[in-house]
């Protein structure tokens, strides 16, 4: 198969699997993704899920959350790991966005990408999900899956996301990114499979012999 053609199988194999798939992290709004994203650096999402509830009950605003101390915030979000940085941080990112945004999560990967905590991959699912601007948001689970399938060299996650806009449009980039993390949690795991294992590792390199070494982002 060219590349070309392993991802038009990729994409059918992953719509057959996957005709819906919902954002994994709960949320009710822009400024409650930005905080689950943020959350879910080294955690998965599972714990997030079952530590923002207390958290945005507390408070689920800008304005609410800066009314609390970094303390308070920890207390809520400590078992998500890193909790003292993660606190601080958005304690930081909503006074930050109360005195430079008017309240208001910005609509700019520029903007985003300022907020304490927040980089390229926090700011493109925030502005896919919340704001539908296309993105095509890398974690470690595409950044594997890309490599496996022969669809970027792995370099870096900045030349994998290019990669991979090259070979989808814009349209199927939110379905896909959560598409490639699904599979990549269930099928085709860090540990599970070595790019010789899951059906579209099989598929796309039929005569694969040697595990395939991928490079961390």
């Amino acid at each position: 198969m060219t590349k070309k053609e392993r991802a038009e199988y990729i994409g059918r194999k992953l719509n057959e699997l996957y005709p819906e798939v919902p954002i994994p992290l709960d949320h009710t709004d822009a400024f409650t993704l930005l905080i689950a994203v943020l959350l879910s650096a080294q955690c998965t999402d599972k714990r997030v899920n079952l530590v923002t509830p207390a958290l945005f009950a507390m408070a689920d605003s800008p304005q609410e959350m800066a009314k609390h101390s970094v303390e308070e915030i920890k207390a809520c979000v400590k078992t998500c790991g890193l909790g003292n940085s993660k606190a601080k941080n958005i304690k930081a990112l909503a006074e930050m966005l109360i005195n430079d945004f008017d309240g208001k999560v910005p609509r700019t990967f520029e903007s985003l990408e300022k907020l304490p905590g927040v980089g390229h991959k926090t700011a493109s699912v925030v502005m896919i999900h919340a704001f539908k601007v296309p993105a095509m948001p890398v974690d470690t689970h595409i950044h594997r899956l890309a490599q496996r399938w022969g669809l970027t060299n792995g370099k870096n996650v900045v030349q994998t996301e290019a990669d991979l806009k090259k070979l989808w449009p814009p349209e199927d980039w939110e379905k896909l990114h959560l598409q490639f993390i699904t599979y990549g949690r269930e099928h085709c795991t860090a540990r599970g499979c070595d790019g010789t294992q899951c059906i579209i590792c099989k598929t796309c390199f039929p005569h694969r012999k040697k595990p395939v070494i991928t490079k961390k982002a």
